[in-house]
């Protein structure tokens, strides 16, 4: 950062992913989640540095050099849905020509009217209505281009995507066909294996509908990770953060967190959600137990209290 400060922002994220499976990472704005994406994908600006490992089968993607990412990861390890479609679609080609490309890169499609096919039928997987195939990214609306880039990202069948906010500037009915066709990709063999995916999200219904499970991160740690049916029933989540963010739902309290997110170049030695919470003691002061909960004072649902 300029003066020469350094900034945390993402420290100890500690999960895995297992094929078949998909865990929603979600928090506010600013906590580290997309960060965290672009890590995995080598995508960090020049100044950035990281630690520790990052396991795609054997490849470690941390240590990964660009030849390996480009070559063997992005695309066709990975395949990924990024935050801001509009600036990662090709502005001078049309969409249909980026998805022939794209098919010809990743599968053994071959042939003007096969590829031609292939790219109608991606499209249609994502909704990307047939008549703007012609059109250039400048022309889509951003749900358009939302639903070209998830169209690209669904290609090449990778075993892992990670799609980071994959329903933005959609309408309710295409958020659900959108997370249900990645669930369907989660779910459908390729090459006799399952496939796995880490979907980062604002959107909780979103998340409730597909996410076996949950991760919440906060000011760039993982607070709480936890079983989907767990946390968004009756139990709910222990963390209080995870528990502020369900209630300010507009179909549950409603009511705000209180409080900001602190900076993340000064964040304090103990719990970083202290400030906004109501059950933080002095015992809060310090570091955050590890586990599946990060938390000095966590709920305890009512049938493991009995």
């Amino acid at each position: 950062m300029p003066g020469g400060r350094r900034v945390a922002a993402v420290t100890d994220a500690r999960f895995d992913v297992a094929p078949g499976e998909c865990l929603a990472l979600i928090g506010e704005s600013g906590c580290g989640k997309s960060v965290l994406a672009s890590a995995l994908l080598g995508l960090l600006p020049g100044n950035a540095q990281t630690a520790g490992s990052a396991l795609l089968g054997d490849l470690d993607l941390l240590t990964a050099g660009e030849r390996t990412l480009a070559r063997t990861v992005r695309g066709r390890l990975i395949g990924l849905v990024p935050q801001s479609p509009a600036a990662h679609l090709t502005p001078v080609r049309t969409v249909r020509s980026q998805l022939v490309e794209t098919v010809a890169a990743l599968t053994a499609t071959r042939g003007r009217a096969a590829l031609r096919a292939a790219a109608e039928a991606a499209a249609e997987r994502a909704a990307f209505p047939a008549d703007h195939l012609d059109r250039h990214p400048h022309q889509l609306s951003g749900g358009l281009a939302q639903r070209a880039a998830t169209a690209l990202a669904l290609v090449g069948g990778a075993p892992l995507l990670l799609a980071d906010e994959p329903t933005t500037g959609l309408d309710r009915d295409l958020v659900d066909r959108t997370v249900d066709e990645l669930r369907r990709h989660v779910d459908a063999p390729g090459d006799g294996r399952r496939r796995a995916l880490l979907m980062i999200t604002h959107d909780l219904a979103a998340a409730e509908r597909i996410a076996d499970r949950v991760a919440v991160m906060y000011a760039g740690r993982i607070v709480e990770l936890a079983d989907a049916t767990a946390f968004f029933g009756s139990s709910g989540p222990r963390h209080p953060y995870s528990r502020g963010l369900l209630r300010a739902l507009p179909d549950r309290a409603f009511a705000p967190v209180p409080g900001m997110p602190p900076e993340l170049g000064d964040l304090p030695a103990g719990c970083a959600f202290a400030a906004r919470c109501d059950r933080a003691t002095d015992l809060c002061a310090g570091p955050p137990p590890t586990g599946a909960v990060a938390c000095h004072h966590p709920h305890v649902p009512e049938d493991t209290r009995a």
